[in-house]
C-alpha cells in the first residue's frame, strides 16, 4: 500500500464515524509530519512518516477526534526534529501542542538509573493524562505500532520494549479499560519475552483450529438457538482466549495446553441491563454453572468502567467455557474503554468525560516523596493488579488491589481514619490487621482519638501506595528526629555492610558529590527520608558505593605520594622533579604513576609556565601557576600543609589546548569589544566565553575564557590586545 493510499484510508476511517472532523487541518498535520521527518528511516528502512501514520490509524480506529488524529500525526514531530512546541502551537492550537508535547519522552534530561527515567516519563504522562486522558490513548497507540514492527529492532532492544509494554502499557490499557489493545499488546510482548512458549501455543492451536471451530460453532448455534426462542434480542458470538492469557493459566496452574479447557469465551450483546440477567438465566438453564465462577461486574462495575455478567458452564460436549453477558453500550466500553467514553461535538471537536479518571490525579499524589523503585513498583499494584470490592457497614462499595487489608480500607476512607485505627472487623468478627481482604467482605475500622498513629510495620503489610503514602507522610509531619535517628542507624548498619565508614561519607571535600549521587541537600535530609521510608539506605549506599571506592583509591595514591616527599631531601618545591613517570593531561607528578590531575580554576596554568601541585583530599594532584597567590610561600608553610605540596612539571605529551582566562581593563568606548573580537579572530584564538562590565567612571572591564596551546601563544595574544586602543592592561586572573 503507498503512502497516499495509507493517507486515504485513514480519511475514510475518520468519515465512516465523523463526517465533520476538520479535514483540513488533518492533512495539514500529515504534510507537515512528512515534511519534518524528511529523510529519517525507521529501522525496516521505510520512510519515517509510515510510524505516525499507522499511528494516527490506530487512534481513528478507536474513533477518537480530530484534535487527537492530528495529535498522533505530530507526536514525534517536537521529539525527533527541529519543530518546536510554539511552532506547531502557531500552525495547528495550543491544546494539540500540549497533546504532543504529553507524548514526547524527557529525552533531553540525563538520569542517575534507568529506573529514574522511566519514573519520570511516567510522572510527566500520568500528568498529561490528569489534564487530557486523550494522551495516553495516543502513547499507547504509539506503543502498539511499535510492537507491531518489532522484528526490525535487534534482540536486546526486543526484550527491553516488549518487558516495558508487559509492564507497563497492556496494564494501563487494561485500567482504561482497552481490552482490545491489550491483548494485542501482550500477545506481542510474549513473543519476543518467551518466544518458544508463544510458538508452542500458536502452533497448537493452528493444529487444532478445525476442532475447536467446530466446537465453537455449534456452541454459538445451542445458544442463539435458545435466545431467539425467548424473544431476546440478541448477538452472540465465540472466540479463542488469546495466547498470552492461555500462557497465563497455564504458568499458574502448571499445566499443558491440552490439560487446559477454558479455552472459549462467548459474548452474548443485549439491548439493556434486563436482557443480561433474563440471559444469564437462559444460560444457566442450558448449561451447568461451576460453582465460584460467576462475577456480576455490572451491579459492581470495575474502576476502568467495564461493565458484564461473567459466568463459567459445561459444555454439552464435557468442555467448559466463559460466558459474558452485556449492553451495547458496555460492549462499547469493554472493547474502547475510556475511548468509548469520549463525546464528538460538531466538527471533531471534544469534551471528554475526565472526571471518570480522578484516579490518575491520585496516582500522582501518592507517589509523592517516592523513590523510582518504589514508585514504579507501587503504579503496578495500584494500576495493575486485580481488584477485591469490599463493603462499608453502610453499604458502599470500595475497590482495593488483590491482597488488601483493612490497613488499605482505612486509608482509603480517609488518612484521619487510617491515622486513628486501632482494630477492624470484617463481617462483624475482629480480624487482624494483616488480614487479606476478599469480595464482598464488609468492614469496619475501629479508631480512637488518643490512638498513637500508624506503626512503621504498617508500612509492609499495606498493600495499595495510597495507605503507603498517608503512612509515609504522617512519619514524616510527626516524627522528623525520630525519623532522622533512625534512617542514620539503618545507613550506618549499610554502610558497615558494605565495608565503609561515616568517616568516609562525612569528609567535607567529597560530601558534596555524595549528596548529588542521592540527590538531596544535607545529610540530615537524607536520613529524615531513609526515617520515614522515602528513600531505602540500600540505595543510598549503592549509589554512593561507586564515588566511595574512587575517593578510597585516590586516598591511598595520596599516602603513596607523601611518602615519596617525606623519604626525600628537603628542597625548593619548585625543584625539577627527582622522579619522573607516565605524563596525565601532559603533566608529570613526581613520586607516583597514573595519578588523577586536575587545573585549579584560580590561575588556570598552560604549558611554558611555572607549576606546583597540591594534594588535594579526594580528588588527586590540583595544579597551579607556580606565582598564584594560593601556592604562595606563606600559603605552602601553614601547618598542615608542607607535606602537601609537590613538584610537577610539564610533559612532552601536552594537550592540544587548554582552557585559560584573560582580563582586560579598557577606557570605554564605541566598537570596543568589536575591535576585541577582531584581534582574537586574527590570531585564531578558540574562545569560549566573553563577559564586559562597564564602570561609573568610564571604564570597562573585560573577561575572556579561552583555549591556547602554550604560554607563547597566550603571550602573543596578550601583546596583540595590548596594541588595541584604549586598553590599558591586559592580565591573567591568579586567585
Amino acid at each position: 500500500m503507498t503512502l497516499q493510499e495509507q493517507y486515504e484510508l485513514l480519511e475514510k476511517t475518520i468519515r465512516s464515524y465523523n463526517s465533520s472532523a476538520d479535514f483540513v487541518q488533518i492533512r495539514a498535520a500529515f504534510e507537515y509530519a512528512d515534511k519534518c521527518h524528511e529523510g529519517q528511516k525507521r529501522k525496516s528502512g521505510e520512510p519515517y512518516i509510515i510510524h505516525p501514520l499507522a499511528v494516527a490509524q490506530i487512534v481513528a480506529d478507536q474513533k477518537l477526534d480530530s484534535e487527537s488524529i492530528i495529535a498522533a500525526l505530530l507526536h514525534d514531530v517536537i521529539e525527533d526534529t527541529a519543530a518546536t512546541h510554539e511552532e506547531v502551537e502557531k500552525l495547528f492550537s495550543p491544546t494539540i501542542a500540549n497533546l504532543v508535547e504529553g507524548v514526547s519522552k524527557l529525552t533531553r534530561i540525563q538520569y542517575a538509573t534507568k529506573e529514574d527515567e522511566q519514573m519520570e516519563n511516567l510522572r510527566k504522562m500520568l500528568f498529561a493524562m490528569s489534564k487530557d486522558i486523550r494522551v495516553i490513548l495516543i502513547k499507547v497507540s504509539d506503543r502498539l505500532h511499535n510492537m507491531r514492527t518489532m522484528e526490525y529492532q535487534t534482540p536486546p532492544k526486543q526484550k527491553q520494549k516488549s518487558l516495558e509494554t508487559m509492564e507497563i502499557y497492556a496494564p494501563i490499557s487494561h485500567r482504561l479499560g482497552m481490552q482490545r489493545v491489550k491483548w494485542e499488546l501482550e500477545d506481542l510482548s510474549l513473543k519476543y519475552l518467551d518466544p518458544v512458549g508463544y510458538e508452542e501455543i500458536v502452533s497448537k492451536l493452528d493444529v487444532k483450529k478445525h476442532e475447536y471451530e467446530d466446537f465453537m460453532q455449534r456452541t454459538q448455534l445451542q445458544i442463539d438457538d435458545r435466545l431467539n426462542e425467548m424473544h431476546i434480542e440478541h448477538i452472540v458470538y465465540g472466540r479463542m482466549k488469546h495466547p498470552y492469557s492461555i500462557y497465563r493459566k497455564m504458568f499458574n496452574q502448571n499445566k499443558s495446553i491440552d490439560e487446559i479447557f477454558d479455552l472459549f469465551a462467548y459474548r452474548v450483546v443485549v439491548e439493556n441491563v434486563g436482557d443480561c440477567y433474563n440471559v444469564l438465566g437462559v444460560i444457566h438453564d442450558l448449561y451447568k454453572p461451576i460453582l465460584g465462577r460467576f462475577k456480576d461486574y455490572i451491579g459492581t462495575p470495575k474502576p476502568n468502567g467495564y461493565q458484564s455478567l461473567h459466568t463459567t458452564v459445561m459444555g454439552t460436549d464435557g468442555i467448559p467455557f466463559e460466558v459474558q453477558i452485556r449492553t451495547r453500550e458496555m460492549h462499547e466500553i469493554a472493547e474502547y474503554g475510556v475511548a468509548a467514553h469520549w463525546k464528538y461535538k460538531q466538527g471533531g471537536q471534544g469534551a471528554g468525560s475526565e472526571g471518570r479518571y480522578e484516579w490518575v490525579r491520585r496516582l500522582l499524589e501518592n507517589q509523592e516523596g517516592a523513590d523510582a523503585e518504589e514508585y514504579i513498583h507501587s503504579l503496578k499494584i495500584d494500576m495493575f493488579d486485580d481488584e477485591v470490592f469490599v463493603f462499608t457497614p453502610n453499604g458502599d462499595v470500595q475497590n482495593l488491589p488483590a491482597g488488601a487489608t483493612p490497613i488499605d480500607f482505612a486509608y482509603a476512607i480517609h488518612s484521619a481514619v487510617g491515622n486513628r485505627m486501632v482494630g477492624a472487623k470484617v463481617n462483624n468478627r475482629i480480624v487482624t490487621l494483616d488480614h487479606a481482604l476478599k469480595n464482598g467482605d464488609i468492614v469496619e475500622i475501629l479508631t480512637a482519638k488518643n490512638a498513637k498513629g500508624p506503626s512503621r510495620d504498617w508500612m509492609k503489610i499495606a498493600k495499595s501506595s495510597e495507605a503507603r503514602s498517608k503512612i509515609r507522610q504522617w512519619f514524616k509531619k510527626e516524627k522528623k528526629e525520630e525519623n532522622i535517628v533512625n534512617g542514620r542507624s539503618s545507613f550506618e548498619n549499610e554502610l558497615k555492610h558494605c565495608g565503609l565508614t561515616m568517616k568516609d561519607v562525612t569528609d567535607p571535600d567529597i560530601l558534596p558529590a555524595l549528596l548529588k549521587k542521592v540527590a538531596y541537600p544535607t545529610l540530615e535530609d537524607m536520613y529524615a527520608a531513609i526515617g520515614y521510608g522515602g528513600f531505602s539506605a540500600q540505595k543510598a549506599v549503592s549509589r554512593m558505593h561507586g564515588e566511595l571506592l574512587r575517593v578510597s583509591k585516590q586516598h591511598q595514591q595520596e599516602q603513596q605520594i607523601a611518602e615519596a616527599a617525606e623519604s626525600k631531601p628537603r628542597e625548593e618545591p619548585r625543584a625539577p622533579a627527582a622522579k619522573r613517570i607516565k605524563s596525565e593531561q601532559g603533566i608529570i607528578v613526581e613520586g607516583l604513576d597514573n595519578c588523577l590531575v586536575k587545573f585549579s580554576k584560580c590561575c588556570t596554568p598552560v604549558p611554558g609556565d611555572d607549576i606546583i601541585g597540591f594534594i588535594t583530599r579526594g580528588y588527586g594532584v590540583s595544579v597551579h601557576r607556580a606565582d598564584c597567590p594560593n601556592a604562595s610561600e606563606e600559603k605552602r608553610k601553614l601547618p598542615g600543609q608542607e607535606g602537601r605540596w609537590i613538584s610537577v612539571s610539564w610533559g612532552e605529551d601536552t594537550n592540544e589546548s587548554y582552557p585559560t582566562a584573560l582580563e582586560c581593563l579598557c577606557k570605554d568606548r564605541n566598537n570596543l569589544l568589536l575591535d576585541i573580537s577582531a584581534a582574537l579572530s586574527s590570531t585564531n584564538t578558540y574562545v569560549l566565553g566573553l563577559n564586559t562590565r562597564n564602570t561609573e567612571d568610564g571604564y570597562a572591564s573585560c573577561r575572556i575564557e579561552i583555549r591556547v596551546r602554550d604560554a607563547h601563544q597566550m603571550q602573543a595574544l596578550m601583546n596583540k590586545l595590548n596594541q588595541i586602543a584604549g586598553v590599558l592592561s591586559v592580565t591573567r586572573p591568579a586567585g
